[in-house]
């Protein structure tokens, strides 16, 4: 395998001050999403890529450092070309933000205003990012997560490398983001309410009544006897407690606010699910606060969902994967709590979840964790490592005397082993397709850094696919009466092409490459081959994996048009949340 060529000069990444070395990371992501969505051909490295953007007249040179071919692009500092000036000035991310999102508007006949919302949380992800490089800079080099599971959803110091805005997180005080921030290693106590039993809704599956399951964990908390223990995020305690159905549960005393209590709990990537090293289970918090494209409210419809996939799993799935995959499984969210018996969300709203990690066994490690760039420490230098991936690819190639390239190769099989292959043939066989996405999958390392065990979270979004519906049915009657589940089988192959295939796979490929620890087309060409022999071997994946071995194009989620449109992407038909739009795919290119 041949390693692409180290690109010339300092990364932007690494600049001794962080401020700058964010709005380079803000910049370069707000690019690489724009050039993804908006068809734009990126030139080879070296060369400098010319963005022309006639609904402001602005022209822009981009050096390109490392282009990608999943497009997981890198690039310099752009400058702004046509001023006259001798040295042509630089553009920061709130010039091309502005720009960008002018064009994006204006450009589609939509009016200039629409974009301003979306071009302010460019800038407010920026802000953040500047906060956790700071604060990151600041630590003793070995300052580590309480556990390698926190340690990992700890890591997205610079976000998902295609949206604009990837940390963006708006309401909420600088003092309040430094204890809920995983990026800024927050801990935090949950705000407790005492409710009422005959205001108390939720469900659990096969761990017994839901408030046996929440009272250890309000340990220290004086909830009134008689009375039920529900959590809450602390910001989303006291936005609630205003709306009218809370304060009439408050007023008739049948809602009692204790404050907050207990032992700190750790927000894990998604910011409002929280963990403990020493809890049986996660919480998936709802949390109104508006990050990235959406308000995190859990919905009643989600929480029961995924108590059903929990049930679905046991009516015979989950003794399938164990026996066909035991280096896979699923983490259940197997009960949800909330009060008020209107029916309509209160807020109060919590998923409970399976929690296997605490810190003194196999640790599972978020994928969108392992894969985040990692910048200098402030000397203008390199990391030694510039991801946790690349870490545990270097120990692969020292414990098995390979190359690096050779390494991150035998990286990808495994982690298709133990993760995606589980996933293709559970939709095969059952037709249940999931959302696995980087932040929904985790990966254990053995000890020579490869990956040896895969797990699947967050089921409260899912696919059955029309084909297999009377079949699931049997397996668990009632399973799709009065959800939406059930979806033609194209739609489903389209969504998981984009969570499993376009999102995981090749975002860990194009991960691979721009970190200079493989060639991409090297480790497409391992991914073809593996996908074929699956393809061979599972007759019930072939309309699935047809389409991601053939199809010219693919369908895809823009999270940028998505950001510049308003959309919560939370809301809405599963058909319309967000914008997708056509993009090609590389392993049908590479075969031609």
């Amino acid at each position: 395998m041949t390693l692409p060529p180290h690109p010339p000069g300092p990364d932007p990444l690494d600049h001794p001050d962080p401020l700058r070395a964010a709005d380079s990371a803000a910049t370069e992501t707000l690019l690489r999403a724009y050039v993804r969505e908006t068809a734009t051909e990126v030139p080879p490295a070296g060369e400098e890529l010319l963005l022309e953007l006639p609904a402001t007249g602005l022209r822009l040179s981009v050096p390109v450092r490392y282009r990608s071919a999943t497009g997981w692009h890198r690039f310099g500092e752009p400058v702004v070309l046509g001023t006259g000036a001798d040295t042509p000035p630089p553009a920061d991310v709130t010039l091309v933000a502005s720009a960008a999102v002018r064009e994006s508007t204006t450009g589609r006949g939509l009016p200039a205003h629409l974009g301003t919302d979306a071009a302010a949380r460019v800038l407010n992800s920026a802000a953040r990012v500047a906060a956790h490089l700071t604060a990151r800079r600041a630590e003793d080099a070995n300052t580590t997560g309480a556990t390698p599971f926190l340690d990992s959803e700890q890591a997205l110091l610079l976000g998902h490398p295609f949206h604009p805005a990837p940390k963006s997180r708006e309401e909420a005080t600088e003092a309040e983001l430094a204890a809920y921030s995983p990026e800024l290693r927050g801990s935090f106590a949950l705000y407790w309410f005492a409710a009422h039993p005959d205001i108390v809704v939720g469900e659990s599956w096969d761990r017994g009544d839901v408030a046996d399951v929440l009272r250890p964990l309000a340990d220290g908390v004086a909830v009134p006897e008689g009375m039920v223990p529900v959590p809450a995020h602390p910001w989303q305690a006291r936005e609630i407690t205003g709306r009218p159905e809370v304060r009439e549960l408050i007023d008739g005393g049948l809602l009692i606010p204790l404050g907050p209590g207990g032992a700190p709990w750790h927000p894990t990537s998604s910011v409002r699910t929280v963990q403990r090293p020493d809890a049986d289970v996660m919480l998936k918090l709802s949390l109104g606060m508006r990050i990235t494209n959406s308000r995190r409210n859990n919905l009643r419809g989600e929480m029961c969902l995924g108590v059903s996939a929990a049930r679905l799993l046991a009516a015979g799935p989950a003794d399938w994967l164990r026996a066909e995959h035991p280096d896979f499984a699923i983490l259940r969210d197997f009960a949800w709590i909330s009060a008020g018996t209107s029916g309509a969300e209160t807020g109060l709203e919590t998923a409970i979840r399976d929690n296997p990690f605490h810190g003194d066994g196999r640790e599972g490690l978020c994928v969108a964790g392992l894969l985040a760039e990692r910048t200098g420490p402030g000397d203008g230098t390199a990391p030694r490592h510039r991801s946790l991936l690349a870490e545990s690819v270097e120990r692969a190639s020292l414990t098995h005397e390979t190359s690096v390239a050779e390494a991150a190769a035998r990286w990808l099989e495994r982690y298709l082993d133990v993760l995606a292959v589980p996933l293709i043939r559970l939709q095969a066989r059952y037709g249940i397709a999931l959302e696995p996405h980087h932040q929904n999958t985790l990966v254990a390392l053995g000890a020579d850094g490869l990956p040896d065990f895969g797990w699947y979270r967050d089921s409260q979004g899912y696919y059955l696919t029309r084909s297999r519906a009377a079949d699931i049915e049997q397996l668990l009657p009632g399973a799709t009466d009065g959800v939406e589940l059930v979806f033609d089988d194209a739609f489903v192959d389209e969504r998981v092409g984009y969570y499993l295939y376009i999102s995981n796979l090749l975002g860990l490929i194009g991960a691979m490459g721009a970190q200079g620890l493989a060639d991409e087309h090297d480790l497409l060409a391992v991914l073809r081959t593996r996908l074929e022999k699956l393809r061979a071997a599972e007759p019930g994946a072939k309309s699935l994996l047809d389409l991601l071995l053939e199809a010219p194009v693919l369908r895809c989620k823009g999270n940028y048009l998505t950001c510049v449109d308003g959309l919560d992407e939370l809301v809405g038909d599963v058909h319309t949340q967000s914008v997708y739009i056509d993009l090609p795919n590389p392993l049908a290119e590479d075969r031609r």
